[in-house]
């Protein structure tokens, strides 16, 4: 299990690899498609009484790093 800023976690064996937070099985990408969704932290934080505040900073931070890599697109024979 590889630790990511001491919240967010993957493991092969947990959610088919996807990130997740603390070893939970609450992804990442579920935390984001809340707030995208308009969700408060507040209102996530009681659907998922186990998450803490700093888990949806980790999400957004993860996120953030993500999206500032360089990605090339490449097309597929």
């Amino acid at each position: 299990m590889e630790y990511i800023a001491n919240r967010i976690t993957i493991d092969d064996k947990l959610c088919n690899g996807k990130p997740t937070i603390r070893g939970k099985r609450i992804t990442v990408q579920s935390i984001i498609e809340y707030l995208s969704a308009g969700e408060s932290e507040e209102e996530i934080l009681k659907q998922f009484p186990s998450l803490e505040k700093e888990d949806i900073k980790a999400c957004l931070l993860f996120v953030s790093d993500l999206m500032n890599r360089n990605y090339t697109i490449k097309t597929v024979a």
